[in-house]
């Protein structure tokens, strides 16, 4: 059965078990990368073959944001701090609450906020970037 992106959330916590919601998402990036394809071919193969290299998220994990003063110095005064980041999918409870129920995405690494270029009768938006400092873990619940 398919899912939709409702309930998808960016945690961050100091100890990695105790997560809060970071902020309100409107976008995220890919998460999980398949790894670099090494040649090996030889000049006697008759085709090209690869065996398997080292994953790379590809730089900064991106993630869009509706831009509030609030949110940005949130995220700015992350800079240079190593903390824990997960990307939950699925919620529970009255009001909602992040559980993660249906994935958790999780990870270590750097935050930094940018602030989205606008026109004219536009959102103002921003962007939350996470460089990731260990690979990216997945748990089904």
């Amino acid at each position: 059965m398919a899912i939709n992106t409702y309930q998808t959330y960016l945690m961050t916590s100091d100890d990695g078990s105790t997560y809060t919601n970071l902020l309100p998402i409107k976008s995220f990036p890919d998460l999980m990368q398949g790894p670099n394809n090494l040649e090996t071919t030889t000049l006697s193969d008759e085709m090209k073959t690869y065996i398997p290299g080292l994953k790379d998220p590809g730089d900064a994990l991106e993630f869009g944001a509706n831009y509030t003063a609030a949110d940005f110095a949130a995220v700015e005064a992350l800079e240079g701090v190593e903390k824990y980041y997960a990307v939950w999918i699925g919620a529970s409870g009255t009001p909602l609450a992040p559980d993660g129920s249906k994935g958790k995405f999780s990870f270590k690494g750097y935050a930094y906020a940018t602030k989205n270029g606008a026109g004219t009768d536009e959102v103002q938006d921003m962007t939350v970037g996470i460089i990731p400092s260990t690979p990216i873990t997945f748990a089904a619940s």
